[in-house]
């Protein structure tokens, strides 16, 4: 049991380093490293490597959701700003700052293209937005790990869509039946 415990450190230790994440070893402690199949996840590190994409409200496939986001309020666009991701990997209420730029983030959207990936999706007000930002990996710094339990509570009543299940089929996977009972 100690040596399944100290390889399973050793595994976070060296996905800090080498993955697209990184930690303090003050963060390790609290860091929760998944396997499935080759990938590997770490949550509640303090610092990602992540790909990010821009989306808005304006783009044909969500104009029928206008400015509501997938929590429910409005797609937030100043100091503070919406994104969206898969929330079995960053879930619903995760705040962060790109590192160089002023605005935090917080995770309050989903789409169907983000689900299977560790791809944020920034929420831009217009396609021009959209066509700045482009594609472009950033190193993001964790100030709040969001809710699983929130995200579950959520997604439980949308599994008619496919990209809904995946990512509830995943956040049960990862956390059984706490997601439905507790704030993990």
């Amino acid at each position: 049991m100690a040596c399944r415990s100290f390889l399973t450190a050793l595994s976070a230790l060296l996905l800090a380093g080498l993955c697209s994440c990184s930690s303090t070893s003050s963060n390790l402690a609290s860091a929760k490293v998944y396997r499935q199949g080759t990938s590997t996840q770490v949550d509640n590190a303090k610092y990602y490597k992540v790909r990010t994409t821009a989306y808005s409200h304006m783009e044909a496939d969500s104009l029928k959701y206008g400015l509501a986001s997938a929590e429910g309020g409005d797609l937030k666009y100043g100091n503070y700003r919406s994104a969206a991701a898969d929330w079995s990997v960053f879930p619903l209420g995760t705040v962060f700052k790109i590192e160089g730029l002023p605005w935090t983030y917080r995770i309050d959207d989903y789409g169907s293209a983000l689900v299977g990936t560790k791809t944020i999706d920034l929420y831009k007000p217009n396609m021009a937005g959209i066509s700045n930002w482009g594609v472009r990996n950033v190193n993001i710094k964790l100030l709040k790990w969001g809710s699983y339990a929130q995200s579950y509570k959520i997604l439980k009543d949308r599994t008619k869509h496919n990209h809904v299940r995946a990512m509830v089929q995943s956040i049960q996977k990862k956390h059984g039946q706490e997601a439905s009972t507790a704030s993990l």
